[in-house]
């Protein structure tokens, strides 16, 4: 059975930075796709970023590209979600996910992904 724990969320500061991991356990890592994915409070879950088995390729929502940077390594069976330069609108509970198979097709839906962390809040403070 895969286990995920998510970790790194904080309270932190405009235009300040966090990173965030995804710890995998269970199945091998490399088996999959990780996304992250955020809800805010009232409203609906929304596609952060994502990355590919290797790494290879990534994928960012409009919203969090050119301050965000998603990585893995594979050796520990761990993702990151690095963040610069916050702003409120980013607080939200970040969840990574898990998605099987060989496809890179459509990976910022939600909806492909089949396992699931807790989650991790980052508040950002204004």
């Amino acid at each position: 059975q895969v286990q995920i724990h998510e970790s790194g969320g904080e309270l932190v500061r405009t235009g300040g930075s966090t990173t965030l991991s995804c710890v995998v356990s269970g199945r091998p890592f490399n088996d999959y796709i990780v996304g992250w994915f955020r809800q805010a409070t009232g409203k609906e879950r929304e596609f952060v970023a994502t990355i590919s088995w290797s790494g290879s390729m990534t994928r960012y929502s409009e919203s969090v590209k050119g301050r965000t940077t998603i990585s893995r390594n594979n050796a520990i069976s761990t993702a990151y979600l690095e963040m610069k330069n916050l702003e409120p609108e980013d607080t939200a509970v970040y969840f990574c996910a898990l998605r099987g198979g060989t496809s890179w097709a459509n990976p910022q839906q939600a909806q492909t992904y089949e396992h699931w962390g807790q989650g991790t809040q980052v508040t950002v403070s204004s």
